[in-house]
């Protein structure tokens, strides 16, 4: 894994700012600890810190193409570059880096080499003969590439945003509308990033920029969710655990140490299982808490003895002040999951003994393990029995009447599923993704700020990635929204920043693309029935892992939020009382900020995730200033 940075004039060959591209890939130097090198020619230059995983002698980076002249920065893994070297003609490979095979497969085949490619990749490829800049994203966005224009026509590009801030040549003004996202989902959804006119590069896309021609998007591939002929629940399950089990070995391929983050959950024990069936003995990592409802590590420790893995556990303590502004540096935008603490503890703790880890990203938004799922079918279900102006008319009066019961048994927790009913499929769904109570978040932005976002409804990111489902299967249209938002926006960049903090390289088997493309031509009960979510995944490895451990109640990953809020000591909303960079922003009612945590600690009503939220915003900017 690497980082990668570059400069590009849009408009000729005018004097790249080297000092501002050296500001750049030092901001990276966390992602690339091994190295670093720089091209520079008329117009363009490019950055790279080295994380060295595969050729480790060899793939020093800006690579120049032996084909054209063309020059690559890359940061990710071709899994199958070696398959890939076997079939590419043309031209003699000098290493075993699949940075040299991706530089002439670019140079000889173009952007449709891309469709070649198994992996995760984001990268800058210049071609001089055209004048010519590619920048192009894996299809599931498990590697960041941010971009932006300045004001006088150059294009910078980078792996993280801290490194464009970094250049100082970009305008770091808050995208109104991006902050309502962050406070609407824990996170701002591709493409748009917190600052204005600053973007992610969208997963499965590339940008094209020509000199003396505006620069151009294009996708080079989707998730498609279409039920073929397939094959019986028992023979699918064996096909997928054979799947999952290739996709592991294939991307086991490093010459750095290897090992896998290990909770108690099926994803990551299948993944683990499935190293072991490569007669490896797996290095599996581990971290827990001291509150026994959120400990996962008797689980993790029975499968690690199991498979017989060498088990590092540690035991996350989260609540200082100091992490929370460390994650805050490490994300470069708000985000609001709280699991991103111990996800960072972890990926400390890992690399300690390893550079690579394997992860079980992937496998709700694959497998439909999203307790939203089963709920947002049940609603669909009424939808379907009811007008939209008898649901408006009838549950919307009943959503805003009844009481949000956040101390009582889930089956009386009837508030937010009503507001759903009254509300388009989309819409609904959106609510249901959303990591705050949207009316909550309402009450503590101030008037001037709701002016600002002139009407916008942060629905709409959820409400546009259904649309371009293709399709009417309402647990498809929702798979697939959470794989163009959720997964790229918030879990993916949350094992990258925290990982590459400490120069671990992440790698997530269950995105690899074709399994991607297999499961998603499954028939919806395969993945999803009754309230049983992941049902393939566990029938494919309750055989290796046991029927206990698969049909074990998720626990999640995160630190128990409520508590921490209602603490007298190491409270992390005290941070509130003494910064000023939240009240500054402009976009807060102070007062109901207050009288939102004064109501969470008076056990009246669980406001913990909301008070997190402005704290991590408080973080963010405190860290951006």
């Amino acid at each position: 894994m690497c980082g990668i940075a570059g400069i590009f004039d849009l408009n000729g060959e005018r004097d790249i700012d080297r000092e501002a591209l050296k500001r750049m890939t030092d901001a990276l130097a966390h992602r690339g600890p091994d190295g670093e090198g720089f091209f520079h020619a008329p117009g363009v230059g490019f950055g790279h810190r080295r994380l060295a995983i595969i050729d480790r002698e060899g793939g020093a980076q800006p690579l120049h193409a032996q084909t054209g002249g063309a020059v690559l920065t890359y940061n990710g893994e071709i899994y199958n570059y070696q398959a890939l070297a076997k079939a590419l003609t043309g031209v003699s490979l000098k290493t075993r880096s699949d940075t040299e095979l991706l530089a002439e497969g670019l140079a000889l085949k173009g952007g449709d080499f891309l469709h070649d490619l198994r992996g995760m990749f984001a990268f800058g490829f210049f071609e001089p003969q055209q004048n010519r800049l590619t920048l192009a994203r894996d299809r599931l966005g498990e590697r960041p590439l941010y971009y932006t224009e300045t004001r006088d026509g150059f294009l910078l590009f980078a792996s993280e945003i801290g490194a464009l801030l970094a250049s100082g040549l970009v305008d770091a003004a808050l995208d109104p509308r991006a902050v309502a996202d962050y406070f609407y989902y824990g996170y701002v959804p591709d493409p748009k990033t917190i600052y204005r006119g600053v973007y992610k590069l969208a997963p499965a896309h590339k940008l094209i920029a020509a000199r003396g021609e505006t620069p151009r998007l294009e996708r080079y591939w989707r998730p498609v969710f279409a039920d073929a002929a397939a094959a019986s629940f028992e023979d699918s399950a064996q096909i997928l655990r054979a799947q999952v089990d290739e996709a592991v070995k294939l991307q086991m391929l490093s010459d750095a140490p290897l090992g896998a983050f290990l909770s108690g959950g099926v994803d990551s024990t299948s993944i683990l299982s499935a190293m072991a069936e490569t007669g490896a003995k797996p290095v599996a990592c581990t971290v827990g808490f001291d509150q026994e409802s959120h400990d996962e590590r008797a689980a993790a420790r029975a499968i690690a003895e199991k498979f017989g893995a060498d088990h590092y556990q540690d035991l996350a303590d989260c609540e200082t002040a100091a992490l929370i502004d460390r994650i805050a540096a490490v994300m470069g935008e708000p985000f609001a999951d709280a699991s991103a603490l111990p996800s960072f503890l972890v990926a400390e703790a890992a690399r300690r003994h390893v550079t690579v880890a394997l992860t079980g990203d992937g496998g709700d938004e694959i497998f439909a393990g999203y307790r939203r799922y089963p709920f947002f079918l049940a609603e669909e279900k009424m939808r379907e029995m009811a007008p939209a102006p008898l649901r408006a008319g009838v549950f919307g009066p009943l959503g805003a009447a009844y009481p949000k019961l956040d101390w009582a048994p889930r089956y009386l927790r009837a508030k937010t599923t009503f507001q759903a009913m009254a509300r388009s499929s989309a819409d609904g769904y959106a609510a249901a993704a959303a990591i705050n109570l949207p009316s909550r978040i309402d009450a503590i932005f101030n008037p001037d700020f709701k002016r600002a976002l002139a009407g916008y409804e942060p629905e709409a990111v959820m409400a546009a990635a259904m649309d371009e489902a293709g399709t009417d299967d309402p647990l498809a249209r929702a798979q697939y929204a959470d794989l163009m938002t959720w997964l790229p926006g918030r879990m993916l960049v949350k094992a990258d920043r925290t990982a590459m903090a400490h120069g671990l390289e992440t790698r997530p088997p269950l995105l690899d693309h074709k399994l991607v493309e297999w499961a998603g031509a499954l028939p919806a009960e395969y993945k999803l029935k009754g309230m049983d979510g992941k049902r393939i995944l566990k029938e494919a490895f309750a055989p290796r892992l046991g029927a206990d451990h698969v049909a074990r109640r998720k626990q999640g990953f995160a630190p128990p939020l409520k508590d921490w809020m209602r603490r007298r000591r190491a409270n992390p909303a005290q941070r509130l009382n003494v910064s000023d960079a939240w009240r500054e922003s402009g976009f807060f009612d102070e007062k109901a900020v207050g009288a939102m945590i004064a109501a969470h600690k008076s056990g009246g009503a669980d406001c913990a995730q909301e008070i997190w939220s402005v704290v991590m915003f408080d973080a963010f900017l405190t860290n951006a200033r």
